[in-house]
């Protein structure tokens, strides 16, 4: 069975999810095509990305002169392609980018439809429900394949009906979310008739690459914190929980991992609050460069005011490392507070700080045992293969359904 993974921009750094995810389908026996839009402009320091890039066919590197030839070609299916016309200009006209970005998108889709029947595509699926799943929607309204999408969170759930997510998950032949939290939001938007067909499945880890942790150090607290510097991740946030903290724990170090736009406001906040000795910025790290960073930890922090399910929390939990974060969207799934970490109200440096002083002083012996019950948890929950073996099942079913 061969399907197609039509993506927005990947790989990218903060993705490596889809990539996992694409590496154990492979291993169930499916081929897969990737038909990203266009590769990351953020430099791939991850020898797994720069890898993976290399297995892209990349839509908008065709050039304008084949994907308008592609659009052409469906006048041999007119009412087919009016339809598809009239439906990009409606969910154009609920979005914020406009009609003209949906006609764009609608030309994608026309090279997507016939790259996918001159490679032999069954189904296409796509992740996140933003304009990848646009693409594949309007694919299948040229005459594609059956298409399903992975919604993640925050994006699609801050502007659902900007995104026509109702309308996405109705059409589709299944929708996935990655929580019982995302799946509640997207029944929210879809028809009560299409809800047997919003599934979880959960983004995976690969065991194998966590099978023997580092023992958690003891001494005085290191703490690292892994996402994107946008506002969404609550990195300044920590950094006024940590000028709390050093009040009373003067030797406490934080890792941030990451880069992005607020990478100067944070600078500056680190500045400003004394922290410099305290905080160490990373840039972004490939993977092990990542479990590095966690064995040297004795805590991950994941302050976001908005989340889906994180990656880095099931890795530092694969780790063997108990979790700080925030009790938004699907994380407390996953973190049970007492046993696998701590949860706090996003948006509150107080409490953020007051968790981590617990930490701090959490006897090591404790902290070990956290950590255990944290690694177990994941590794029965987040097994990419066990969770890929669900995916790939959904897609031979909506094969088999037409």
């Amino acid at each position: 069975m061969k399907i197609a993974y039509v993506l927005n921009t990947y790989p990218q750094p903060s993705h490596s999810f889809i990539r996992r995810e694409l590496h154990a389908l492979e291993r169930q026996g499916l081929r897969v095509l990737r038909l990203p839009m266009r590769p990351s402009d953020a430099p791939l320091v991850d020898p797994g990305d720069q890898a993976e890039a290399a297995k892209c066919v990349y839509v908008l590197h065709r050039g304008k002169g084949t994907l308008i030839r592609a659009l052409l070609g469906e006048l041999r299916q007119p009412k087919r392609l009016v339809d598809a016309l009239c439906l990009a200009v409606r969910l154009g006209r609920r979005a914020d980018t406009g009609v003209l970005r949906h006609l764009i998108y609608l030309v994608e889709a026309a090279y997507v439809k016939q790259r996918c029947a001159a490679d032999g595509v069954q189904h296409m699926h796509a992740h996140f429900g933003t304009n990848a799943t646009a693409v594949a929607l309007l694919a299948h309204a040229l005459g594609g394949p059956t298409y399903s999408f992975t919604t993640h969170g925050p994006e699609e759930f801050d502007a659902p009906v900007a995104l026509s997510l109702g309308e996405k998950a109705n059409r589709a032949a299944f929708a996935v979310a990655i929580s019982s939290f995302g799946r509640s939001q997207l029944a929210r938007w879809a028809e009560f008739g299409a809800w047997e067909r919003l599934k979880v499945v959960h983004c995976g880890i690969e065991p194998a690459k966590f099978d023997a942790p580092a023992p958690l150090p003891d001494g005085d607290l290191r703490l690292a914190a892994i996402g994107r510097f946008v506002e969404q991740k609550g990195q300044m946030v920590l950094v006024q929980a940590l000028a709390d903290l050093v009040k009373t724990h003067p030797r406490v170090r934080l890792s941030l991992i990451g880069d992005g736009e607020m990478r100067a406001d944070l600078e500056a906040a680190i500045s400003a609050n004394g922290l410099q000795d305290h905080v160490t910025l990373t840039g972004w790290l490939a993977e092990a460069e990542v479990r590095a960073e966690l064995a040297r930890a004795q805590a991950l922090v994941m302050p976001s005011f908005a989340e889906g399910l994180p990656m880095v929390v099931m890795e530092a939990m694969a780790a063997a490392r108990p979790v700080v974060a925030t009790y938004v969207a699907g994380t407390p799934e996953l973190v049970l507070a007492g046993e696998t970490g701590w949860l706090v109200p996003a948006g509150d440096p107080v409490l953020l700080a007051e968790a981590l002083r617990e930490v701090a002083e959490t006897p090591h012996a404790d902290l070990v045992q956290m950590g255990q019950l944290a690694r177990a948890r994941v590794l029965q929950r987040h097994d990419c293969d066990v969770e890929a073996a669900k995916l790939a099942t959904l897609f031979r079913d909506a094969v088999a359904r037409g």
